[in-house]
């Protein structure tokens, strides 16, 4: 469910951007909000492929950071980008921290069993 909820998610709100948002936002918010779509996308197949492939205990800290560093990272882009106050992009580096603890996690649960 978190997969098709991160997923979905992504190209609605990058539907909303290209769409309901074009002429109100200038180029300095468009460009944060297509940022944010992309990493949200990324992710979301990333988190597609930490819970369908991932093992162990690194498998589900991969799920749970890729799933945090859409929320914290895209999350705060998004905010961003509608205006949210300046402040809000102290956010942004642990989502990217959480995106990094994800892929590094997906690549140890991927690790080959025979080691």
């Amino acid at each position: 469910m978190l997969v098709g909820v991160a997923g979905a998610s992504a190209v609605l709100l990058g539907a909303f951007g290209a769409h309901a948002l074009r002429g109100l936002l200038d180029a300095r918010h468009r460009e944060l909000w297509h940022t944010a779509v992309n990493y949200h996308a990324w992710h979301a197949l990333a988190l597609a492929l930490a819970v369908g492939t991932g093992h162990g205990r690194s498998g589900r800290l991969a799920v749970g950071a890729f799933a945090a560093g859409i929320v914290l990272f895209s999350g705060s882009l998004y905010a961003l980008a509608l205006g949210a106050p300046p402040w809000t992009g102290i956010i942004t580096p642990f989502g990217g921290m959480a995106f990094v603890t994800g892929w590094i996690a997906l690549g140890w649960s991927l690790r080959s069993r025979t080691d």
